[in-house]
């Protein structure tokens, strides 16, 4: 079991300065955030620091500018969306480094530009993080989503405080709490229901669930590569043909799971401009230009089944190409099946966490994580660095 410091440990008088790293990578069209969650969730710990007279430095991260300043990763609109949800002033600088933090006041908010506006960030670099030091007394980490990156602001930064000075936000502290339900399994049956467009990059915890669940329910294009190692042709639909190797290994091999696939999909002949939308068996049920784009109502039926006998329900990734109503209903229908379900139901970031939030559902999900990566890589049992160095 990992226990860290929490925000409770954390010896803070009136003016001390925090420096609160958040995960707001959120998405964006434009200038306007499409999905405010990430910000959403951190408001509970913020309330926290001000009530405590914290004077408080958020950094975060947002997308991909490599090192180099570009205004579209500009974390501005975030700034806006802050100061609506939590209605307060949000103070703006400009950088993340070289900014004078002495005057801010207890209670009083600065966001920072965004870290990856630096390539020392991403770099774990100790002279970046040298200069993140400068900015606060305290460190406390609610970027569960950026906790398995060894980052300077994540794994760096924190080392250079106290032990006693270090700790995680209540959000991290939440994630820890119930992805830990579902590594350490005391209530079975214990369901994994696996989807998204391929088998890579999910390699690791699928061969971590197999071993831990007692049954893994397998859906989306990563369904099709399965079947195709099984042997089943499958038509123009997508296959991971870099995985098959993987999928060959698992449903070969002695582990506890019982890994069950589709017993019939929805099959089109194009995604844009689908036509003769129709259902289909996997065993001889497709022509040679049928593309498979969502579990059929067969499998719809088998696998809400099993979700309904389950007691512990880990779920990552659509079942079909959900963004389409066409070939929604297999998602729409195990978010559904998962949140109406007598279980601890953790969804695993990503894909299935806007699916669930399409359906309606959401609020009746036990926890739903902030972080897609991080939390198949702690489901895999890999070592996260941004957990590993709050530890206590």
């Amino acid at each position: 079991m990992i226990t860290i410091r929490t925000l409770d440990n954390l010896p803070l008088h009136s003016g001390d300065r925090v420096f609160y790293r958040v995960d707001y990578n959120v998405p964006l069209e434009g200038a306007r955030i499409t999905d405010a969650t990430r910000i959403e969730e951190t408001l509970p710990t913020l309330r926290i620091l001000r009530d405590r007279g914290a004077a408080i430095v958020i950094a975060s991260h947002l997308g991909r500018p490599k090192g180099e300043r570009k205004e579209k990763y500009s974390l501005q609109p975030v700034r806006e969306k802050l100061a609506e949800l939590f209605g307060c002033a949000v103070q703006w600088a400009d950088d993340c480094v070289g900014i004078d933090t002495t005057k801010l006041k207890a209670g009083e908010i600065l966001l920072l530009e965004n870290l990856r506006f630096h390539a020392g960030e991403e770099k774990n670099d100790r002279q970046f993080a040298d200069e993140l030091r400068k900015l606060a007394d305290f460190y406390l980490n609610d970027a569960f989503g950026a906790c398995h990156r060894a980052h300077a602001s994540i794994d760096a930064l924190p080392r250079l405080f106290a032990k006693e000075n270090i700790a995680g936000g209540l959000l991290l502290t939440k994630e820890l709490e119930f992805l830990q339900k579902v590594t350490n399994i005391s209530e079975r049956p214990f369901v994994a229901l696996m989807g998204g467009a391929k088998i890579a990059g999910k390699i690791e915890p699928l061969e971590a669930l197999v071993n831990l669940a007692d049954k893994v329910l397998v859906g989306g294009g990563m369904a099709n590569t399965f079947l195709a190692a099984r042997g089943v042709s499958m038509g123009g639909s997508l296959v991971d043909l870099d995985s098959m190797d993987v999928a060959k290994r698992i449903m070969q091999g002695e582990h506890r799971a019982e890994v069950v696939l589709p017993v019939d999909l929805v099959v089109a002949d194009s995604i844009d401009n689908p036509t003769a939308i129709r259902s289909a068996d996997v065993e001889g049920g497709y022509g040679e230009n049928d593309k498979a784009f969502d579990i059929g109502p067969k499998t719809i039926a088998l696998y809400e089944a099993e979700l309904r006998d389950a007691k512990t329900i880990f779920w990552n990734g659509p079942m079909g190409v959900f963004e389409k109503e066409q070939f929604a209903k297999g998602t729409m229908a195990m978010a559904r099946a998962v949140a109406n379900a007598s279980a601890i139901t953790v969804v695993g970031g990503g894909e299935s966490v806007e699916a669930v939030k399409a359906s309606g559902f959401a609020q009746n999900i036990t926890h739903i994580s902030t972080g897609g990566g991080a939390s198949l890589e702690f489901i895999s049992g890999a070592t996260l660095p941004g957990v590993e160095v709050l530890r206590t």
